[in-house]
């Protein structure tokens, strides 16, 4: 069996200095417990401030200290998605000895036994672990071991040298913790004062030590627990973490964020745990909703809702962080708040489950398909649904009438090709006759029509466009529809050129004669672009 276990040293602090924008980081700050300074960034410790300081004293040396509060509900929400990443490689995710993660040392345990021939073996497996943690922003300390414990202590035991422990069998695993302090594990912290004066401070002095002597002055917890570690005693059955259906999750911001790029720094702090528990169930996120709740104080009136919300709908699902956070940035854009937000909250229930698609090395239809839907929901989202607008053919030969514009679909877009007109095989008397009736079927025609067909004059009975005579192309083309509704068109239409070389789309009436006098002559309906 193969464990690797992944520690956040610095769990409760990254998670509480994460919801700043990133220009405030550099600020000095610092994370209390009990009126105690617990951790403190880079910028602080210049300036004096240690970890166990006093809060009176950490403030005397830096006036402008920012100070937060542990959070657990903060810390067990980011340890979370660790374990949502961690179940994208394995089924077999737990907290580290314990049930409940509230009570664990900020560890997350994979039994990854089953999964190195998938992930090509234990290197390449966590080189792709660390690359799906990196979103998260926070600090991971991994290890390896053939038991869950002694993983978890190996993960656990930091130096400064910084190296990683890997234990492939169970005496490579016992020559590793013979340097190990004892307080990685409970019982070691629980009778550390006792230990350390005795001069028994790592594994490795335990272990010379005769096993009756130790069994009589510490008792059975501790040795049970240290077998457990090496693996010389059965671990019990852990209690595994399953996924949710639904993902929610929440941010308390630090200040009142009344602009899109405050929301939007909080939005993409949910976002990277939405894609951590999409990926575990091998799924892409189609549609997911954005709660902005807002003061209280102001939703006293009964005008003001609590929560603005704003739901995100793709036309194609994806767990792509940048495409997620960009639809959102136009959508916030366009966005006004009743008042401003202080909690962001993030809820997603439809997903797509089923492996993403592959990449492609070379060009194909599907991915020109997947650029088009990108910038149709890109257009969308900053212009509004109604206002990305597609021509959609109709069944009429009448070109006033063969098109129609209503707002695009998406999920539609490449789906089926458009299909040729083709004759129909019962009009094909003769092959003379079939001829001009392909002619006709497969004429070009113009995207830009006018409003009106522009009446033109004639010389000579031949058209003129501003003066000068145009020269005809390619022609007739006849239409001869509309008697069932009352509006009768009875048209040759040509593809005519200018001096210039711009080509036009002209028609004059089949039966000139047979119209009115409005109707005579030659009209100019197109211009081909």
């Amino acid at each position: 069996m193969l464990w690797i276990a992944l520690h956040l040293p610095r769990l409760s602090f990254e998670s509480w200095l994460a919801v700043p924008p990133p220009d405030q980081r550099g600020q000095p700050a610092a994370l209390m417990e009990a009126r105690e300074v617990l951790l403190c960034n880079a910028a602080a410790q210049r300036l004096g401030v240690r970890p166990g300081l006093q809060r009176v004293t950490a403030l005397a040396l830096a006036p402008q200290l920012q100070l937060g509060r542990v959070d657990a509900a903060r810390d067990l929400q980011s340890l979370t998605s660790v374990a949502h990443v961690a179940l994208a490689f394995t089924p077999a995710v737990c907290w580290a000895g314990v049930s409940e993660p509230a009570a664990a040392p900020h560890t997350v345990l994979l039994q990854v036994q089953a999964s190195l021939r998938c992930f090509g073996g234990l290197a390449a497996l966590l080189q792709r672990l660390r690359a799906a943690l990196l979103p998260l922003n926070c600090t991971v300390q991994l290890a390896s071991a053939p038991t869950a414990k002694g993983a978890a202590v190996l993960a656990c035991w930091a130096d400064r040298a910084g190296s990683e422990r890997h234990a492939a069998d169970l005496p490579q695993l016992e020559r590793l913790l013979d340097a190990a302090p004892l307080w990685l594990i409970g019982t070691g912290r629980a009778q550390w004062d006792v230990l350390d004066s005795m001069g028994l401070g790592t594994f490795g002095d335990l272990r010379r030590l005769p096993r009756q002597a130790l069994l009589r002055r510490f008792g059975p917890a501790l040795l049970d627990e240290i077998d457990t570690v090496r693996g010389t005693r059965c671990e019990p059955s852990p209690a595994w973490i399953t996924l949710p259906d639904i993902f929610e999750a929440r941010i308390e911001l630090r200040t009142r964020a009344d602009t899109t790029d405050q929301l939007l720094h909080g939005a993409q702090l949910l976002i990277a745990p939405l894609l951590a528990w999409a990926r575990a169930q091998q799924a892409r996120v189609r549609r997911y909703t954005l709660f902005m709740h807002h003061e209280r104080h102001r939703r006293q009136s009964g005008e003001i809702p609590a929560a603005t919300e704003l739901s995100i709908a793709l036309a194609e699902a994806s767990c792509d962080a940048a495409h997620l956070s960009l639809l959102l940035r136009e959508r916030l854009a366009h966005l006004s708040l009743p008042a401003p937000t202080l909690e962001l909250r993030l809820h997603c229930a439809d997903v797509v489950r089923g492996s993403p698609l592959s990449t492609e090395l070379f060009a194909s239809a599907r991915g020109e398909r997947e650029g088009l839907i990108r910038l149709i929901e890109r257009l969308q989202a900053r212009l509004g649904a109604q206002q990305v607008q597609r021509l959609r053919p109709v069944a009429d030969h009448r070109p006033e009438r063969d098109g129609v514009l209503d707002a695009v679909s998406a999920d539609a877009v490449g789906l089926a090709a458009p299909t040729a007109r083709r004759p129909s095989p019962a009009w094909s008397a003769s092959p003379e006759h079939e001829r001009c009736t392909a002619q006709a079927a497969f004429a070009p025609r113009p995207v830009w029509l006018l409003n009106e067909p522009q009446r033109l004059a004639e010389r000579q009975s031949r058209p003129l466009l501003d003066g000068q005579p145009l020269q005809l192309l390619c022609g007739p083309e006849r239409i001869e529809v509309g008697w069932w509704d009352g509006s009768l068109a009875e048209r040759d239409y040509f593809i005519a050129q200018t001096l210039e070389g711009a080509l036009v789309w002209l028609y004059r009436a089949r039966l000139p004669l047979s119209v009115a006098e409005e109707a005579q002559g030659w009209f100019v309906h197109g211009r081909f672009g």
